[in-house]
């Protein structure tokens, strides 16, 4: 059940894209019929919001079951009374999840009209409120307090400041508008806070801003997944590769118990910041953030006794995460992606130089977690397939906890080896609409089930390194 359009692609990525996924092996297990159903269910898919929205727990302050009462009460007064259930995950015991309501198809649409920016878009699609930097033009005459429908504009045509807009825009739902359109447009430079309340949501789910901070932290589920697999113990040294804006960073340090020492690398100083200010608000204390380039991370000469940052010497670290820079297709909800197919592909050779960098590091015994947020097999098992032919001090191992399907065919893999990778694939759920009715006659059980596969595009490697060579 398709609300909004399936997403869009340049040209050449969509023919890059079809050739991928139906790829001969895909094409012998599945027969052509087959793999074209689930790859056109994938793109519609990823233009729709994930069925739930996750958050994790800062176990580190306070119990699941304490911050579940707290965040089951706040749901309430943001619904106004509105009985929606906040679910603790059996195999993922730091995660909430609220089922997402929607989307609603009897929703009115006013005169009064706002046009946000894609990204500020697809956030009030997963709760957001309106912020003043995310819109692009309102209509003429709009005053603060006055209803107005919300548009995302998608393809990124409309100009600022316009009275008006007929191009490609999807409704995202009401608000109330915090400000006039003078006071939005002001030539005094560009205003900050709240610009449109939103009051009735296509999608409705709670807005966190400000909710509980020192407790909770946004997170979709598989993000969650990858710090479990890397399994950190206290005690241990880690590095988290491409960490900002720290909630994997943080996850690990939570689950050392703050015992030991995170390193967490990012070449982006604004980034870096980032992560800081995230292990303070949690109230971590093993977090190390460095601003460096993590295919730099290796030294090649002796370092001084005090160093404490990059670069390091070869087998300093007990465990590695690379979550690596990637296309980021699989990220919901996305109705048009904007990136060519030059960028695209460019995401292989540097993950490989960031992978080649994290084995050098890693002790004989050692753990490396590699994962994306995206769908293509270049950025995932070929990666894997690529890694075990290159390195064969590193083996394939299985993950715990295994949520997601087993990876893709396509990359000459063999069904075992598949079979030890993950990959979220939101095509493995049936697209469906979320009422409060039809909420209320769903069995927790089937409701985790739909929130395990109805999530973002994602994919997860584990490996163990034998041995020194």
């Amino acid at each position: 059940m398709s609300f909004f359009p399936k997403i869009v692609f340049q040209y050449e990525v969509e023919e890059y894209l079809t050739k991928v996924f139906r790829n001969n092996e895909l094409i012998t297990a599945l027969g052509t019929q087959e793999a074209e159903n689930k790859y056109q269910s994938l793109l519609s898919h990823l233009s729709h919001p994930p069925a739930f929205t996750s958050v994790r727990v800062n176990t580190h302050l306070a119990s699941v079951k304490h911050v579940k009462k707290l965040l089951f009460e706040e749901i309430q007064k943001q619904f106004k009374g509105l009985c929606v259930p906040v679910l603790e995950h059996p195999k993922l015991q730091d995660i909430l999840l609220i089922p997402v309501i929607g989307p609603r198809r009897d929703l009115k649409q006013y005169a009064s009209e706002v046009i946000v920016g894609a990204q500020c878009g697809y956030a009030v699609l997963r709760g957001a409120h309106v912020y003043v930097p995310g819109i692009v033009s309102t209509s003429r005459f709009v005053k603060a307090g006055d209803l107005v429908s919300v548009y995302s504009d998608i393809e990124g045509k409309c100009k600022r400041g316009a009275k008006e807009f007929d191009g490609v825009k999807v409704f995202l739902g009401n608000g109330v508008s915090e400000l006039s359109r003078s006071e939005i447009f002001s030539s005094t430079g560009p205003l900050k806070g709240l610009g449109v309340r939103m009051i009735e949501p296509v999608y409705l789910s709670p807005s966190f801003d400000n909710v509980l901070p020192n407790h909770l932290f946004l997170q979709n589920l598989p993000s969650v997944v990858v710090s479990h697999i890397l399994n950190p113990q206290p005690g241990e040294k880690i590095l988290d590769m491409c960490a900002a804006p720290g909630g994997k960073t943080t996850h690990l340090a939570t689950l050392m118990h703050d015992q030991g020492e995170v390193i967490a690398m990012d070449k982006i100083a604004n980034k870096v910041k980032k992560i800081k200010q995230n292990a303070e608000l949690l109230q971590l204390n093993c977090i190390k953030a460095f601003c460096y380039d993590g295919t730099k991370a290796l030294s090649v000469e002796k370092r001084e006794d005090k160093q404490e940052g990059p670069p390091f010497l070869p087998e300093s670290f007990d465990r590695i995460l690379l979550d690596a820079p990637c296309s980021g297709m699989g990220q919901r909800p996305n109705m048009a992606y904007s990136s060519s197919l030059k960028e695209v592909t460019s995401y292989q050779p540097l993950q490989r130089k960031l992978f080649t960098v994290a084995v050098k590091l890693l002790k004989p015994g050692g753990v490396l977690v590699y994962s994306t947020c995206t769908i293509t097999l270049s950025e995932n098992e070929e990666q894997v397939a690529w890694a075990l032919k290159t390195f064969p001090c590193l083996q394939l191992h299985p993950q715990e906890p295994h949520i997601g399907g087993e990876g893709m065919k396509g990359a000459g893999l063999s069904p075992d080896q598949l079979k030890l990778l993950q990959r979220f694939d939101p095509s493995a759920a049936t697209l469906q609409g979320m009422d409060i009715n039809s909420l209320q006659d769903c069995r927790e059980d089937d409701l985790i089930s739909l929130a395990n596969k109805d999530c973002i595009g994602f994919f997860i490697a584990k490996f163990i390194k034998s041995n020194s060579k």
